[in-house]
């Protein structure tokens, strides 16, 4: 019984030393790029002739849409111009869609 009050002061002694963990807060999913940053995951689009052009200038629009670097509205009128370049593609008339996107391209700022 002489043992019970060293035990109990032991097991005192012992609570003390234990700490409490804190945790660093989760680190975004590696998906999720920080606000102005493109996502590693986005691809440009390959192809050639205007189909490629139209669906290049497109995704970087929709790109500039998500990070912030443009605002709905301009994206929309981008895209309109850009769907008109689509269709001037599909009817067959490469370079009329391709000059379509360059002109678009200069009005709104971005490079040729």
């Amino acid at each position: 019984m002489r043992h019970l009050p060293v035990l109990a002061l032991s097991a005192v002694l012992l609570s003390a030393c234990q700490t409490s963990t804190v945790s660093a807060p989760p680190a975004p999913p590696p998906e999720q790029a920080a606000p102005g940053v493109t996502p590693s995951s986005f691809r440009m689009p390959t192809g050639t002739g205007c189909s490629g052009e139209v669906e290049r200038f497109q995704a970087v629009m929709d790109n500039d849409l998500a990070t912030g670097h443009t605002t709905k509205g301009v994206h929309d009128r981008v895209s309109g111009e850009i769907s008109r370049a689509r269709s001037t593609c599909a009817a067959g008339n490469d370079a009329g869609a391709i000059s379509q996107i360059h002109a678009t391209k200069a009005r709104f700022g971005y490079p040729g």
